[in-house]
């Protein structure tokens, strides 16, 4: 009798093992709600809770709902928020401006070679997101970005001067860009930017891609130009306490899955960019520039020799030297 209340008992405790191990986790993006990487994230979610027997349920919160990107990075860092798919914040690390770097990837081949699974900057920025106690789980590619205006551009091939204001994150890698290209910067935070392009504040932005400017920029946008300012690229991370909390199984799980989310993204990432400049035609009879290999080549020459040393000096210069110096050894 005595043996098989022991028994009962060891039975209740592993239940309760079992439930205690199984994790609710809140996790950012700084999409509205049933934009593409909504709808990815949903699926990474329902792949987890189904790897996991339902240990782990990660709940999907759009539009920057718990707060601005550089916030939740922060609060990650301290173990307030879970996880997040979202840009590096250079506000919590300068160096993390070298994922943003301008035209640093000229083609989508090369963009994997760079921020893909090996890719130098990707282990760097992983590097970077461990000083602050997160866990790189993925990357996620976006788009190469362009330059979303409110009015028309005559010359979009040009990197004259235009008299044309935009708005830029507030980074020194954009708002050199921008200058570069002709156009005025104005660093103005994300959450401001559609109200300034609207009231005439800016004529434009800079710092996304077409599906960013469809997501977020739709009733502003007349034309767009697809000038590959840099490559977008997103980072599934989770704070390091969070992580920990999941039993060994759990966290082989979530990995798992994760690189499956990424690895799926790369196969219809260049696919998803074209339809999305081509929605912007479609759906908003905005003009999208066609742009000349030779145009594109001058403005990416004139970036890297006015824009990166500028930038090198803002994230250290040998530091940055070095990673440049990979990235060119890898053919880029």
């Amino acid at each position: 009798m005595k043996h098989a209340f022991l028994t009962t008992a060891t039975a209740a405790l592993m239940a309760l093992g079992s439930y205690a191990a199984a994790q609710d986790l809140k996790m950012s993006h700084v999409r509205p709600q049933d934009a593409t990487i909504d709808v990815e994230l949903r699926a990474f979610s329902a792949a987890v809770d189904e790897a996991t027997g339902g240990d782990v349920k990660i709940n999907i919160f759009p539009a920057s709902a718990l707060g601005d990107y550089t916030t939740v990075q922060e609060r990650i860092s301290v173990g307030a928020i879970d996880m997040a798919t979202q840009p590096a914040a250079a506000a919590a690390d300068r160096r993390m401006q070298i994922s943003s770097f301008p035209y640093l990837a000229g083609n989508w081949d090369q963009a994997r070679a760079v921020y893909g699974p090996g890719g130098i900057v990707r282990e760097t920025v992983a590097g970077l997101y461990a000083e602050q106690d997160i866990t790189m789980l993925a990357a996620y590619p976006v788009y190469f970005g362009g330059i979303a205006l409110n009015v028309e551009n005559a010359n979009p091939g040009s990197t004259e001067p235009n008299g044309i204001k935009v708005r830029v994150p507030g980074i020194k890698s954009f708002q050199l860009t921008g200058e570069a290209l002709g156009y005025i910067p104005a660093p103005i935070p994300f959450s401001e930017a559609f109200t300034a392009v609207q009231t005439g504040v800016v004529d434009g932005v800079i710092g996304s891609g077409a599906e960013g400017y469809y997501a977020s920029f739709r009733d502003v946008t007349k034309t767009y130009i697809p000038a590959n300012t840099h490559f977008e690229v997103w980072y599934m991370i989770i704070s390091n306490g969070s992580l920990a909390e999941l039993s060994d199984e759990d966290q082989a799980a979530l990995k798992e899955q994760a690189a499956a989310f990424e690895a799926t993204r790369w196969e219809v990432a260049e696919a998803d960019q074209g339809k999305n400049e081509q929605r912007l035609v479609d759906e908003l009879g905005a003009t999208v520039a066609e742009l000349t290999e030779e145009e594109l080549a001058a403005m990416a020459a004139k970036a890297r020799t006015e824009i990166w040393p500028a930038v090198l000096e803002d994230v250290g210069v040998e530091w940055g030297q070095a990673i440049l110096d990979q990235v060119a050894a890898a053919g880029n």
